[in-house]
């Protein structure tokens, strides 16, 4: 497998080129794929695929001082999130694919039409991202998603879904998912999760935090660990997918008193991030 590294561009450039016939090809880009260097080597040749197998080959310079084929030198390297798009409906499923292949930083890796077509799938991309719906034949989006969170545990699970009732949210987010949407939210909003994702951070749509703050505010769970009121509150919040400056603003503390707490809550219920401490909060009551 080729060593590639994918570089975004500040602004679209034009690169020059040359074709099969030698016809001159100018290609309008706002990003790049290319082969990373082997040590030692200063240059290296990068292949713009076009349509109907036109391609071009530009050749890139690596050395230290090296701008060829790009403005100003404006070239930034960037992690592209490995995905996996997960529904049983084609035309749904091969319509997020193209949309979300347009969303920068972003491979589709993989698709599959049920849930044990996504654990496979899983198995054999290794993804960073599986974009999963939750109503499917032979294997449904919960039960995949408990069987990808224990078997490859790097792999994230965002679910998206028409499902937006409290007990689709709180299993989905009990078997292991990271992030929920519903099937109304943009390709911004899912590029955003996807994204948020695979850097190991809780993404919840707006409406689902909602649903999950009435919860938490409809009882106050007896904890049953040795968290304060305080810790709590901050945990209650955490599930609910409030970030660190809405904590703070929702109980009138500041960030950094806001990581703290989280920093103890961690040690005190065992969690390695804020993933294991929402699945922890839902696990021991402070939902409901």
């Amino acid at each position: 497998m080729i060593n590639r590294k994918r570089f975004s561009l500040r602004r679209p450039i034009w690169v020059s080129s040359t074709i099969a016939n030698n016809t001159p090809l100018r290609t309008n880009a706002s990003f790049i794929f290319a082969p990373l260097p082997a040590a030692g080597v200063s240059s290296a040749t990068l292949w713009l695929g076009g349509g109907a197998g036109i391609g071009a080959r530009v050749d890139l310079g690596w050395g230290p001082a090296s701008t060829q084929g790009c403005n100003d030198g404006a070239m930034t390297e960037e992690a592209v999130v490995r995905l996996v798009v997960v529904d049983d409906q084609a035309a749904v499923r091969e319509g997020l694919v193209l949309l979300v292949g347009t969303v920068a930083g972003i491979d589709v890796v993989g698709q599959a039409a049920d849930g044990e077509a996504a654990v496979a799938v899983v198995e054999r991309e290794r993804p960073d991202v599986v974009l999963m719906d939750l109503g499917m034949p032979r294997c449904d989006g919960v039960a995949a998603t408990e069987r990808i969170h224990a078997r490859f545990p790097d792999t994230q699970v965002v679910v998206l879904t028409t499902y937006h009732d409290d007990d689709s949210i709180l299993r989905a987010l009990r078997a292991g998912a990271v992030g929920y949407l519903t099937k109304a939210a943009d390709r911004h909003q899912i590029g955003r999760a996807v994204h948020a994702a695979a850097a190991g951070q809780a993404v919840l749509e707006p409406s689902v935090q909602r649903r999950l703050l009435a919860v938490a505010g409809a009882a106050r769970a007896v904890p049953a660990d040795d968290l304060t009121d305080r810790e709590a509150d901050v945990l209650r919040r955490l599930a609910a997918g409030r970030n660190n400056r809405e904590i703070a603003k929702d109980l009138v503390i500041t960030e950094a008193t806001v990581k703290s707490h989280i920093n103890r809550i961690f040690a005190k219920t065992g969690s390695r991030d804020r993933a294991q401490a929402i699945r922890y909060a839902y696990d021991h009551g402070y939902t409901r």
